[in-house]
């Protein structure tokens, strides 16, 4: 196992920082134990970093940073079921093309790939979907080191376990694999248009219903939003994908080279926003094309910024809207992000914002040069409204106490967290806050 000379470690969104001890890079799971047992004797704290795609501090520590990149891959294919056993460093990104090979996929997955599988699984990460869950709700069995250096294998053999650790937020142990039942490969067929907000909110159970994998994005101090179908076709159905012309144009030109030059502009013009949105708005255009799901899927996301997310029951969207439209009005803020709207369906995950429920999730964002805070602190009263639950790797300010009053398997989790590390081996000041 190597080590690293200390250095300074800042998340991707960089609202994180953390000046680690020590950083190990781990190439197996023995080395993962010894790391955790000899920073437990020394009551030196760990915590396994992953892509740095949280906005949260989630991953922060000042004990050992473990780098998961070296335990990554596929490990072992189980051709009769689907289930696929990859390394906890394995990158989404790396993953699809090699399930792909394989003539498999994930079932559902969110928009961007650079995430760590552990990492975007302990965190909740989802898509959009009402028949489908997040991520973790595919996952069939998973390994972690314990805070007191033991491997425990994590199975639906054992419910009490398998419903803590799936999102497991990093506080039971350091995931080292996971096996996830993959469904065979398939097409989307991919539609984009836009439309006007009271239009989408006004159909918007049959949009939901009548699709696979449903999401819009509406623009703020506008009435306009870009709406995003994704189904599932036939198996003889044609790939279509779009052409690399229009693919350069609309998602590395506009969504990321203009819009970058937008945000700019945006922070040093605030006045300037609205109408910028309104111009956003007017000048999307329809779009249709069939191509494997992950390329459907994912988008290139290269402007930087902060987000929050929160889950809240699906019936609730409309109003929960329109008091966000009602604040941004009546303040002086001014946003420059779309909001992002998804649903998913209900799983039995202990910490998972789906736990029991079914949702729509409402991402808001700031560019990352412009002071998020107010913003965020005015729709999070909104969403706290309505039973909402924070995605726990993007910023929010709930606490213990109100957590508690959102999952029903609360106290349960933190019994399994005491079993898993009784002396706080995986703790930091994030996991302080939200488990107590």
């Amino acid at each position: 196992m190597s080590t690293t000379t200390t250095a300074r470690w800042t998340n991707w969104g960089r609202c994180a920082s953390a000046t680690p001890a020590r950083v190990a890079h781990p190439r197996t799971v023995d080395e993962v134990t010894d790391v955790v047992r000899t920073a437990a004797a020394s009551g030196q704290r760990v915590k396994p970093v992953g892509a740095g795609h949280s906005f949260t501090s989630i991953a922060v520590t000042d004990g050992v940073q473990l780098r998961m990149d070296a335990l990554s891959g596929i490990q072992h294919v189980d051709r009769e079921t689907g289930h696929v056993t990859v390394g906890a460093g394995t990158r989404l990104r790396d993953l699809n093309p090699a399930l792909h090979a394989l003539g498999l996929a994930l079932p559902n997955m969110g928009d961007v790939d650079p995430q760590t599988m552990s990492g975007a699984t302990s965190t909740g990460t989802h898509g959009t979907g009402a028949q489908l869950q997040g991520i973790a709700g595919a996952i069939v069995g998973l390994q972690l080191v314990t805070g007191e250096g033991s491997v425990v294998t994590v199975t639906p053999d054992d419910p009490e376990l398998f419903g803590a650790a799936r999102v497991g937020l990093g506080a039971l142990g350091v995931v080292t694999a996971l096996t996830f039942a993959c469904v065979p490969s398939f097409l989307l067929h991919a539609r984009e248009e836009p439309m006007l907000l009271g239009d989408v909110l006004g159909g918007l159970d049959a949009m939901v219903e009548d699709n696979d994998h449903f999401e819009f994005y509406w623009f703020p101090h506008t009435d306009r939003a870009l709406v995003k179908r994704n189904n599932r076709v036939p198996e003889a159905t044609e790939r279509k994908p779009l052409s690399r012309a229009r693919f350069l144009l609309d998602d590395e030109i506009m969504s990321n080279g203009v819009f970058e030059m937008v945000n700019r502009v945006a922070t040093r013009q605030r006045s300037w926003v609205p109408r910028l949105n309104g111009i956003s708005g007017r000048a999307l255009s329809a779009r249709e094309y069939t191509d494997w799901s992950y390329e459907v899927f994912i988008s290139p996301r290269r402007v930087r910024f902060r987000e929050m997310e929160y889950a809240i029951p699906r019936a609730a969207l409309p109003e929960v809207l329109r008091a966000v439209d009602a604040w941004v009005d009546a303040s002086d803020e001014t946003v420059s992000f779309p909001v992002e709207v998804r649903f998913a369906a209900p799983d039995d995950i202990w910490m998972s914002t789906g736990y029991d429920r079914a949702n729509a999730y409402v991402a808001v964002h700031q560019y990352h040069q412009i002071d998020y805070r107010r913003y965020f602190e005015g729709v999070e009263a909104i969403f706290q409204e309505h039973e909402g639950r924070p995605h726990w790797g993007k910023l929010h300010t709930l606490d213990a106490d109100v957590l508690r009053t959102r999952y029903p398997r609360f106290d349960d989790f933190a019994s399994v967290r005491d079993r898993l590390d009784p002396h706080r081996t995986f703790a930091n000041a994030y996991l302080d806050r939200v488990l107590g």
